[in-house]
């Protein structure tokens, strides 16, 4: 067997007596899940699943009780600030239930949001599932189309800067990671809306100032309209992003760099290309992946302050606009929506990484 047709996640290259050469201190690929049962993988993965659903439990129990810390009357806060007699805020109160003791509340909330009811929303007298959906393709939209970019770019431009590791390329690119990755989000995107958007000296204003489309748009106009106004939020994501992404790769493929296994594979006469591309990224990768899956939550979560800062109507925006009422259901059910997609995309990759790397789970 050559060096090149070795799986290089398991066995990276190939050892001077034909056996699988592994990075030292680790175990060997025979003593993975793959040499284990299928049932014995079965009970990892049923133990990783029972612990994403008390954690989601613990997520359901915190998110009734934390926001109801904030001090803030919601039935006054919907008046809008007009004279309303006592009789008419008792109404409201009873009429959303907040007139009940606290403990009934709690049993009445978990039992309905067990079964995909939030309650109505105080703000939209709409149900809070059917706000949840409206405003989520605008989130996937933009964390979405933000994600794939920030994850290429980063793995790419990871790779490169450790591969040419004290070069004057791999100091530049680290450093303005570095610097974009202590940068906020938010603060960030108010800088892009200053010079770009609103325009400054002799840069004009190329772009919206927030929002998802102008309005009047159809067939293909209206997709040139919405990628417009998508460029600035999406730069503002990817810049950070991809900084987090290329630090980690970079970190990860420097620590690979020196392992046995590439020093057999050059041995053998490999390309230095091929070195890196067959063996130590997707070795180096294994980090990276775990990172990938932890963003691929906050996909759902959206960026809240980026959102509210270009005005996005997804979920983010719709959570600081509930936050200030206090919109208590709406609050309840995004919160539990966005803990929910990070403890599933957790979930997913603790059982997908054995899958990966043999040694998990050990």
């Amino acid at each position: 067997m050559t060096a090149d047709s070795t799986p290089a996640l398991v066995q990276p290259a190939d050892g001077p007596d034909g056996d699988p050469a592994t990075p030292a201190g680790t175990l060997s690929a025979a003593r993975g899940p793959r040499a284990r049962t299928t049932t014995e993988y079965l009970k990892y993965a049923a133990a990783k699943v029972a612990g994403a659903v008390v954690s989601l439990f613990a997520v359901l129990v915190t998110s009734f009780f934390l926001f109801r810390l904030i001090p803030s009357d919601p039935v006054k806060q919907m008046t809008g600030g007009r004279k309303v007699s006592t009789e008419q805020l008792a109404n409201l109160r009873h009429q959303y239930g907040l007139d009940q003791p606290m403990w009934k509340q709690f049993t009445s909330y978990v039992g309905d949001a067990l079964t995909g009811d939030f309650g109505i929303s105080f703000q939209y007298h709409t149900p809070v599932i059917d706000k949840i959906m409206d405003a989520l393709p605008a989130t996937l939209l933009l964390t979405g189309t933000a994600y794939v970019l920030y994850s290429a770019l980063g793995i790419w431009l990871g790779t490169r800067t450790a591969w040419r590791n004290g070069s004057r390329s791999d100091r530049f690119n680290t450093a303005f990671a570095l610097t974009l990755y202590s940068v906020p989000a938010f603060w960030l995107g108010l800088l892009l809306i200053i010079v770009f958007a609103v325009g400054i000296g002799p840069i004009p204003g190329m772009f919206p100032t927030g929002g998802l489309e102008s309005g009047g748009e159809t067939g293909f106009a209206y997709i040139i309209d919405v990628a417009h106004h998508l460029v600035l939020p999406v730069i503002t994501l990817v810049a950070v992003g991809y900084a987090q992404t290329l630090l980690v790769m970079r970190s990860s493929l420097l620590d690979e760099m020196g392992s046995d296994y590439l020093t057999t594979a050059r041995a053998k006469g490999l390309r230095d290309d091929a070195v890196r591309r067959k063996h130590a990224v997707p070795n180096a990768m294994l980090p990276t992946f775990t990172l990938m899956f932890v963003n691929l939550g906050h996909v759902v979560a959206g960026q809240i302050l980026v959102e509210t800062v270009f005005s996005w109507p997804g979920l983010g925006g719709l959570f600081y606009s509930a936050l200030s009422v206090p919109d208590l259901p709406l609050v309840q059910g995004l919160f539990f929506v966005f803990a929910t997609a990070v403890i599933l995309a957790n979930t997913l990759a603790d059982i997908l990484y054995p899958l990966l790397d043999p040694r998990v789970g050990r």
